[in-house]
Order: structure tokens, then sequence, then C-alpha cells
């Protein structure tokens, strides 16, 4: 063996060890990890993530995957002639565009990453929060403020919805039998009426049911920054607060941010928004000390 091949082997085991204490530390917990954004849409970003969650598994950590897909639903709108209505920047979702989401989450995309898992020497099994009774949902209320009277009127966005209750029962069942959940983000109410439930808010709910000691957000972007465009890596809620205040975090970022912070105070031990773009992003931000993104804690 030449030199270089044994500092290359060297530089394994050393990142072997310094993953060994992480191994240890959260063997048999919960991991629930978000997948969306533009790295669904790449096979190779598909194949390093079914090998991050392969992984987990086989280092005895239990992973919990909730996906979105709002891209391929807007594709598939398109593609059979269904126009969309936006609200304050929300889709309407009629009856027609329900199920449409309804069949390209818990279908294809569901599918597709159960695929993945499998080329990847893991078993998945693709469900979504209607099956088992795994997420109730209530519907979606939205107000929007008129700039110039300043009264606010609600809006009615049609079939969304939004956790109420998260019965983890099949998640146990699956996750005891070996397997990898895959959850697709539709839900129905206790009259069994579908809505289409947004992705982050899914996993948020969801890692606080199952009491995960980590939900990961895989988004587009590198993680929260401050107004000279460094990294946060360490946030609280109350710091979150006062980011939001001074301007810091705006647009799509706040609803993320919402969706840790309640995720934190219901009973998950961390939330994680980091770059899903990035190979493996998940595995540095988690098993090595330097990190990848930015970390949500409890105060």
């Amino acid at each position: 063996m030449s030199a270089s091949e044994d500092a290359t082997m060297l530089a394994k085991a050393e990142v072997l060890i310094e993953a060994l204490p992480y191994f240890q530390r959260y063997a048999g917990r919960t991991f629930v990890v978000k997948y969306g954004g533009h790295a669904m849409g790449d096979p190779q970003a598909a194949r390093d993530f079914a090998e991050d969650i392969v992984l987990l598994k086989a280092v005895g950590i239990n992973p919990v995957v909730v996906h979105g897909g709002g891209p391929q639903i807007g594709a598939m709108l398109k593609k059979l002639g269904v126009e969309s209505t936006f609200v304050d920047g929300l889709r309407v979702t009629d009856k027609a565009t329900a199920e449409i989401a309804e069949m390209v989450l818990s279908g294809a995309i569901n599918k597709e990453l159960v695929g993945w898992i499998a080329k990847a020497g893991g078993k998945a099994i693709g469900i979504s929060g209607k099956d088992g009774g795994l997420v109730t949902a209530t519907k979606v209320e939205r107000t929007v403020k008129d700039p110039d009277s300043n009264i606010e009127s609600v809006i009615d966005l049609g079939f969304v919805g939004t956790p109420s209750e998260v019965d983890t029962t099949i998640l146990d069942t699956a996750v005891t039998a070996g397997m990898i959940p895959i959850v697709a983000p539709i839900g129905a109410d206790k009259d069994g009426q579908t809505y289409n439930i947004n992705a982050d808010t899914m996993a948020g709910a969801i890692a606080a049911a199952l009491g995960a000691a980590r939900l990961f957000l895989l988004t587009d972007v590198t993680g929260v920054l401050d107004k000279q465009g460094k990294l946060l890596t360490d946030l609280s809620p109350s710091q979150i607060a006062e980011l939001r205040d001074d301007g810091t975090i705006s647009g799509g970022m706040i609803p993320k941010l919402e969706t840790c912070v309640s995720a934190v105070e219901a009973g998950c031990d961390a939330a994680v928004v980091l770059d899903g773009r990035v190979a493996h992003a998940m595995l540095l931000e988690f098993f090595t000390s330097r990190g990848a993104g930015t970390l949500v804690r409890a105060d």
C-alpha cells in the first residue's frame, strides 16, 4: 500500500472515530428528516440522501422521512391543464388540485424514494398521514390585511390542512420491524376529508410526537445567515424572535424556523436547518464537531 493510500485509510479511520460518540449517544433514538427542494430532482443527490438514511439505520438510529413535492405538483397540474390560483403567495387547493397533489405525493414521489432506499440497501415503507391514522388534519385558516384599510379578512385556501393530532402507532410498528418510514404530507380530518399539508409542518409535528433526537429540514439554502452573510450555527427560540424582529430572518425562512421552534418546545431535542444540495450535509452536521447548518434548541 502506498503512502497516499495509507493516508486515505487513516483519514477514513479518524472520521469513524470522530463519529463514534454520536453513534453511541443516539443509538435507538429517532431522527425525522424533511426531504425536499431542488435536491429531489437530482438523481445523484437522491442517491446520496438514500445512502445517508440507510447508514443512520445501520448504526442503530431510526430515521423517519417526510418529503415534499411542490414543484412536482406544479408540473403535473400544468401537464393536466389545471389552473393554479395563489393568494398571498399560497396555492389555493381546490378539489381537483387536492386529488392531483395526493396522486403525486403519495404515489410517484413517495414510491420513488422507497425505491432509492431499496437501491441503497435499506427497507423502506411508503405511507401518508392518512395511513393508520398517523395525522389528523384540520383546515388551515389564513387572514390577509388590506394595506389601505388595515382590515383583516379570512382567505379560503381550500383543502390545505395542518396537523392537529399525531398517532405514531404505524411509525412505531414500522420501525420495530426494521423499516424506514417514508411519509407523504397528506392527512385527513375526523370526517375523512383529505388535506394537503406543508411538509415542514408535517415533519415538525411528527418529530414532536416521537420525541425525536433531531428534526432535519433539508432546504435550498445554507442555513440562517446574519446580516453579514455569516452562518449562524446555534439559535434558541428567543434569539430567533429577536432576529425576526430586526429583519435578519425574513421570507421563507420564517415558517421553517417556526416549525423548528414548535418542534423543540413540544419535545424534540433539537432541529436543524441545512442545505440539502450539499452532498451528505446531514451526516456532516450530525457526525462531526464542525456542523453544517443552523441548529435550534429550546431556551
